[in-house]
């Protein structure tokens, strides 16, 4: 669930015609809600096959996560600063608050100092290589030099250019995930009363 999180709250460094790592944070504050779809490809250690994964998600920065998996079972996550609801093939949620895992929700909030453009947060919990690869391309490879995050990753890179289009996850288990985002908008900036309602959740 951790490597969801993460993969999600990365989202926030998307909305990015960048071609310097400040004008990739800069733009972050001004993208209020980002939708767009996924496809997960994980590569597990000892399995022959990947297992691939598909939905959609929207990330609104006053309301918090909803990722919302359609295949190959229907699986929704909603987040926020209180608690981590998630619901299974239409199962009764189960819901984890801060209360009852605090590390969990430490970890969230430390992922969102990450990438609400502190700079300071990146160079102390990170060594960063960014690389502009012209035709407003760019990439952002971060390796974890502090706990929680480098117990469970080696290294995450993501690739993109007016948004985020691909990130990948090389994780401590030996296991790979690639996430492939498609579909991305920031229009219209405010939620419809049908995503705000997918918040309200139990």
């Amino acid at each position: 669930m951790l490597k969801i999180l993460l993969t999600t709250l990365l989202l926030w460094a998307s909305a990015a015609s960048a071609v310097t790592l400040d004008q990739l944070q800069q733009r972050f504050a001004r993208q209020p809600v980002i939708r767009a779809d996924f496809t997960q490809m994980r590569t597990i250690s000892g399995m022959a096959q990947p297992l691939v994964s598909r939905g959609e998600m929207l990330l609104a920065r006053q309301q918090g996560l909803w990722w919302h998996q359609q295949a190959p079972f229907v699986m929704t996550l909603l987040l926020d600063d209180n608690r981590m609801v998630q619901t299974l093939n239409g199962q009764p949620p189960q819901v984890v608050t801060a209360g009852s895992n605090p590390q969990m929700f430490q970890f969230n909030h430390l992922l969102r100092a990450l990438f609400q453009a502190d700079e300071k947060v990146l160079q102390e919990n990170f060594i960063l290589d960014f690389q502009d690869k012209g035709a407003n391309r760019w990439t952002l490879a971060l390796t974890p030099k502090a706990a929680p995050l480098n117990k469970i990753f080696n290294r995450i890179d993501l690739t993109g250019s007016d948004f985020l289009e691909r990130i990948d996850l090389d994780d401590k288990q030996g296991d790979k995930t690639q996430i492939q985002l498609s579909n991305t908008r920031v229009q219209p900036s405010q939620l419809s009363n049908e995503e705000r309602a997918r918040f309200a959740g139990p």
